[in-house]
């Protein structure tokens, strides 16, 4: 049974699809927007995230952490040569210091996904699978979409549509609903807000709805970066020559991630 790398399953949400869902969320993902709500998901790999307001001084992450080179006091978000060993959680007296990913297979999380099954029948909800990038961790989510499938729960896969082709159509077709994102239009303003190119994003939404899939497009609109009257229109002229696209969803954007960036070091 396939394992992913997991930051957060977050239950009740109700912004991520249909109905009350849980939302599993996966570390590793090929964009790095300029605004990105969820820093912590960026890297494929663990990492120590610091609250500093709950810290009280008392140095013992410093006295056992083999990456500390001398000094006194906390230590710092980032360290160089961690190796995300977790001494300095365990021994964090308060909960300032927390490791960001954790492998979990497919049953650990469906168990916890499960637990809600309920409210999803009442609402007409289910579970998101979101990142990150989970066409970056294909294999778990294609696992994942099939278990919650053959438990009966509504399954949407939350992606950036940046990644393999066929990996894209694997899942959508597992998926009940694809919640497919549009940053920006114009190629060269999207590689300057996200560090990649939407060449293949396009292609990919163009694929979903050849596929004849059960989709929405959504785009979040972000004052002075992708806000601009010309781009968003012709990302409307986009959206509009697709045949499947069943709703289009404008995000607000929001400045809940700005406090992970100086958590993680970043």
């Amino acid at each position: 049974m396939a394992s992913g790398l997991v930051f957060n399953i977050q239950r009740y949400a109700l912004h991520d699809g249909p109905g009350i869902r849980t939302t599993v969320f996966l570390k590793g993902c090929p964009l790095s927007c300029a605004w990105c709500h969820n820093p912590e998901s960026l890297r494929p790999v663990p990492e120590i995230m610091a609250v500093e307001s709950h810290c009280i001084v008392c140095g013992e992450c410093r006295a056992v952490c083999p990456a500390a080179a001398g000094g006194d006091g906390p230590l710092a978000s980032r360290v160089d040569g961690c190796v995300t060993c977790g001494a300095c959680t365990d021994a964090c007296p308060t909960g300032t210091r927390q490791v960001v990913g954790e492998e979990l297979t497919v049953e650990a999380v469906l168990e916890k996904v499960l637990k809600d099954r309920d409210f999803y029948h009442e609402s007409g909800g289910g579970m998101t699978i979101s990142g990150g990038e989970p066409l970056a961790q294909a294999g778990f989510t294609k696992e994942l979409l099939t278990a919650c499938r053959e438990a009966g729960v509504h399954t949407a896969l939350d992606t950036t549509g940046m990644g393999r082709i066929e990996d894209l159509r694997e899942a959508a077709g597992l998926a009940d609903l694809v919640l497919s994102d549009l940053k920006a239009f114009d190629e060269t303003l999207h590689t300057r807000l996200t560090g990649v190119s939407n060449r293949r994003i396009l292609e990919n939404m163009r694929e979903l709805d050849a596929m004849g899939c059960d989709y929405w497009v959504r785009i979040p609109i972000v004052p002075g970066m992708n806000d601009g009257a010309e781009d968003l229109a012709r990302s409307a002229a986009f959206i509009g020559g697709l045949n499947h696209a069943r709703e289009l969803c404008l995000l607000p954007f929001h400045r809940a991630g700005m406090q992970k960036f100086e958590r993680l070091g970043i």
